[in-house]
């Protein structure tokens, strides 16, 4: 090195003259004060977010801190209940009912024939009041009972009966029969039903009892005939056919006469294997 550059050159020129400073340890102590400095920046940016974290971490604390908590209960409150509805006062008392128009029965008593006419006037008088243990004046009584009517020749009492011609009964004392009895039923079955209608449907063999319902009238009149069962093989056909082939019937009696009423009748068909 020069002697004029001895004193301005740096002690590093200095050690390394004429030695090799590629090699790494010139470079590195040339280096040292920035890589110093460099270091001092980050340890002390690095205390720096040190401390404003811990700050603010206190801080934070502190807030959390002025909040208290305390403890909420709920009381039950009881609903307070309506007063009870009054009753209604009481309806008022209804008006007596008016008084009706009243005859005073008298007995019956036994007068000679010629009388007869003079007793039935008397008792006309009495057929729009109403009969009781006194007399008494009113308004007359709609719902009285219609008398029966007197036949003034024959003294005779005839009661009224209620219509019943186009009553159909479902019970009665005697049922309406077939004419001749059960053996002529038998022998109208006999000769009349197509037994072999229902194998010839392809029923199985076995026993089909078919119930028909019809209506007998006064006169023995056959009518509104119906099957109730439904074994089918057209064997329910058969019998309502037969019921309506039929002769008149004995009609059902009711109290002595003759009425109109239900019949059931069973037709039984015997399916046999062969």
């Amino acid at each position: 090195m020069e002697a004029n550059k001895i004193l301005s050159a740096d002690i590093l020129d200095l050690i390394f003259e004429d030695r090799n400073k590629d090699y790494g340890a010139y470079n590195l102590r040339k280096t040292y004060n920035k890589r110093i400095l460099k270091a001092l920046i980050i340890t002390a940016s690095i205390a720096l977010l040190a401390l404003l974290g811990s700050l603010l971490f206190k801080a934070f604390q502190s807030k959390k801190s002025n909040f208290k908590v305390s403890e909420v209960t709920l009381q039950n409150i009881k609903e307070e209940k309506p007063p009870p509805d009054l009753p209604p006062p009481p309806p008022p008392k209804p008006p007596p009912p008016p008084k009706v128009e009243m005859a005073k029965f008298t007995p019956p008593k036994i007068v000679k024939d010629e009388e007869v006419k003079e007793v039935i006037q008397e008792n006309k008088q009495l057929e729009e009041k109403k009969i009781d243990v006194v007399n008494q004046e009113g308004i007359k009584d709609d719902n009285i009972a219609t008398p029966t009517q007197i036949d003034e020749g024959k003294q005779v009492i005839e009661e009224k009966k209620d219509d019943d011609e186009n009553k159909i009964f479902e019970k009665v004392e005697v049922e309406a029969q077939f004419p001749g009895g059960d053996a002529a039923w038998r022998k109208f079955l006999e000769r009349n039903l197509r037994a072999d209608v229902a194998t010839e449907n392809g029923a199985p063999a076995g026993q089909y009892t078919v119930w028909v319902q019809f209506v007998v009238d006064k006169e023995g009149n056959v009518s509104d005939v119906k099957a109730l069962t439904n074994h089918g093989y057209g064997m329910e056909d058969e019998a309502v056919r037969v019921i309506k082939k039929g002769p008149q019937w004995k009609p059902a009696i009711q109290n002595g006469r003759n009425v109109k009423a239900y019949r059931k009748q069973p037709i039984t068909f015997q399916m046999d294997d062969n």
